[in-house]
């Protein structure tokens, strides 16, 4: 059975709200040798954006899309323990995220991928106060600061704590990543909101990560548009480049 065909017997099970027939089918994927890493980033993933997407766009009740996160949040929590795990490599990630369900999944997904790769996490999750969030990475003093799927009221603030952290000057060398969410939605948000990093999904973080390793200064504005594009052209080459060389399944899945 190919991914497409899983994604879309997974989202029926989803949206019927079969808790054993979705279980069920993700682990005999994984018995015949899917693997829990590509079930959480091309099935469980993929879901979640598609029950956020149908759901704004009143496709599907405010029950079934509470049915199908909490059943997809369900079973990202037991692919977690089935991940293989790869020695620590001594790197460390503090993981935020927007204050609702949808986006703590997603942010839970990246701390799991990043943790079964070698780094130290700490998911904090969403509804954190800025000053709180810069004297707990004053502490930690972590190499990524990821902030997954903010709500668009939420936007401000995350410039707001952008800001602070490069003019208090605590972990120069941090780089601030965002993914998902409004983030994937809005062009050139990252970049407005002066993020170092931006990725649609697990994949694409892990991978730029490796590619990006040391934060690039720069000024405290948006680049040309011209100037912007290319360097997001050269960004996915890179991107594309390291999914080769991790061997990174190419298939990928459609909307239902």
């Amino acid at each position: 059975m190919q991914t497409v065909e899983i994604f879309k017997q997974y989202l029926e099970h989803l949206f019927s709200g079969n808790r054993s027939s979705a279980r069920e089918l993700l682990f005999d994927a994984n018995d015949r040798g899917f693997g829990a890493e590509r079930l959480l980033t091309h099935i469980i993933w993929p879901a979640m954006e598609q029950i956020e997407r149908l759901y704004r766009k009143d496709r599907i009740s405010k029950i079934s899309e509470h049915i199908a996160t909490r059943i997809n949040r369900m079973l990202a929590n037991q692919l977690q323990r089935v991940l293989r795990k790869n020695p620590q490599n001594g790197r460390r990630i503090v993981v935020l995220c927007g204050d609702d369900e949808r986006a703590e999944l997603g942010a839970q997904i990246m701390s799991d991928m990043f943790e079964a790769q070698g780094w130290n996490v700490w998911f904090i999750g969403g509804g954190v106060a800025n000053d709180e969030i810069l004297k707990f990475v004053g502490q930690t003093k972590p190499d990524i600061l990821m902030v997954h799927a903010s709500l668009p009221p939420e936007v401000p603030e995350v410039r707001k704590l952008i800001k602070m952290i490069r003019e208090v000057g605590i972990c120069e060398e941090m780089q601030v990543m965002v993914c998902g969410g409004i983030y994937n939605r809005a062009e050139d948000l990252a970049e407005e909101i002066n993020a170092d990093l931006f990725a649609h999904d697990p994949t694409e973080a892990l991978c730029l990560v490796e590619s990006s390793p040391q934060r690039i200064i720069r000024e405290d504005k948006p680049e040309p548009g011209r100037r912007r594009k290319r360097k997001k052209k050269q960004q996915l080459v890179q991107i594309q480049e390291l999914r080769d060389r991790l061997g990174v399944p190419a298939d990928t899945t459609e909307e239902a």
